[in-house]
This record gives structure tokens, C-alpha cells and sequence, in this order.
């Protein structure tokens, strides 16, 4: 098992990738506390069947990425239970199709909110714990709208963008402290995130794939299931494009 006995800490757990994340790093035997953006009987049940089914531990997180007082109360929970991290996966994120003629100024900063700001707040916050253990590997979610400039996409693809241009900066700056930080880019995915999208634009992406179809959650999880692992122990600032060829 690629995590046994590690500890790993994923946010946005409760559905879609986060949800295959959770699953996934449970497999290979990770002790896991799990993000989600409010409790609910639902999730609590979810990551209760999961500890059961993999013999780990899992942990409930929860608070709103836009409430920057609860997440420091998260995070002081976390630091009290002293245990050394291995691992952050920063999944947590809202999409936006909107038109830049369209889009609002209320629209783009909700966006860089929730998908730029407090990650970025966040981790420091985290990264404070990997320093102390001279380990660590931060992995966060981004797009490949953030590379590539699809129409429909100017806020979403900025916020993305951001968050690729910290994780490198992040890299530079604490690889000598043994932490490595990567970006994941996933392409069209089948989760939630499809039913913003008109049947069209789905279809266009995928056959703009060289495998003709949408990745499955899964597959992105195990791409940060591999960044977290030993096996990438020299990989640290790259973008990584789980994408089928596009």
C-alpha cells in the first residue's frame, strides 16, 4: 500500500473527486482527515463506512473556504492532535461558465475566492506542519482551463492559472525543506461539474480528447494518490495534465 500509515488531509471529500480521493488514499491505507463544507448525516455515515471498509482512520473537517475564521479553528484542531502530515490535496473549488462580457465583478472575485485566496491562506496554515517535520507533499487542484484559455472560462481558468503560479513559487521556496508542492490539471471530468456545461460544449471536449471521452474521478485520484506516494519523490512545481490527450 502506497500510504500505510500515513496521514493525509483532502479537502472538498463529500462528492465527485474529492469523493474518489477519499476512497482511494483509504485503499492504500491512508489515515485521512476529510474536508468537507458543512456536516451532514450523509458524510459523516460516507467516511464511517470508508474507515470500516479499509481499517483506517478518518476524520471529519468542516468549514466554508470562504470563512477564514473557521478554517483557522480547523486548523488548530489539526495542529492540536499533533500528528505529522504527509500529505495536503487542495480539491476544493467552484467552476463558473460565463462569457468575459458576462461576467460579474461579484462572479470573479466569488471565484478567486474560493478557488484562489483560501487556498492559498490555507496552506500556509498547513505547510507550517510540514515545515516542523521536514517533510510533506501539497498537491492542488487546478484545471486545464488554467493553461489553456477555453472560451467561457476567463474567470474560472484565472483562478486556476493563480493557483499553478503559487504551487510552483511554493515549491521553489520550501524544497529545501523537504516539501514538494505539484498541481494536478484535469481535463473534462465526469462529476457534478458536467451539468453546468450544455450537452455541446461536453460532447466538443470530448472528442478534442485523443481518447474520446471524460476522465472518471478515479482517475484524477490516482494521480494525486501517485504525487502524494514515495514513487514521486523527485517530482516538485509541475503540472501534472490528467487530461485523455487534449
Amino acid at each position: 500500500m502506497l500510504m500505510k500509515d500515513k496521514t493525509v488531509l483532502i479537502t472538498g471529500c463529500s462528492r465527485g473527486i474529492g469523493r474518489a480521493m477519499l476512497e482511494a488514499f483509504a485503499t492504500h491505507g491512508a489515515n485521512i482527515y476529510a474536508h468537507a463544507r458543512v456536516e451532514n448525516a450523509r458524510f459523516l455515515h460516507d467516511i464511517q463506512t470508508i474507515s470500516q471498509k479499509h481499517n483506517v482512520e478518518i476524520w471529519p473537517v468542516f468549514f466554508d473556504a470562504t470563512d477564514y475564521s473557521a478554517m483557522k479553528q480547523a486548523v488548530k484542531r489539526i495542529m492540536a492532535d499533533k500528528r505529522p502530515l504527509d500529505a495536503l490535496v487542495n480539491n476544493a473549488g467552484i467552476t463558473l461558465n460565463s462569457l468575459f462580457q458576462m461576467t460579474s465583478e461579484a462572479q470573479l472575485r466569488m471565484q478567486f475566492e474560493v478557488n484562489f485566496f483560501s487556498v492559498y491562506l490555507f496552506t500556509q496554515y498547513i505547510a507550517k506542519l510540514m515545515v516542523r517535520n521536514k517533510r510533506g507533499s501539497i498537491i492542488n487542484i487546478s484545471s486545464t482551463a488554467g493553461e489553456d484559455g477555453n472560451p467561457g472560462k476567463s474567470a474560472y481558468g484565472s483562478s486556476k492559472a493563480a493557483l499553478i503560479a503559487m504551487t510552483k513559487s511554493v515549491a521553489a521556496e520550501l524544497g529545501e525543506t523537504g516539501i514538494r508542492a505539484n498541481c494536478i490539471a484535469p481535463g473534462i471530468t465526469d462529476t457534478d461539474m458536467l451539468l453546468t456545461m450544455s450537452e455541446q460544449v461536453v460532447e466538443t471536449a470530448k472528442a478534442g480528447a485523443d481518447l474520446r471521452r471524460a476522465g472518471s474521478p478515479n482517475e484524477i485520484a490516482e494521480a494525486a494518490l501517485f504525487l502524494a506516494s514515495d514513487l514521486s519523490s523527485y517530482i516538485t512545481g509541475q503540472v501534472i495534465r490528467v487530461d485523455g490527450g487534449a
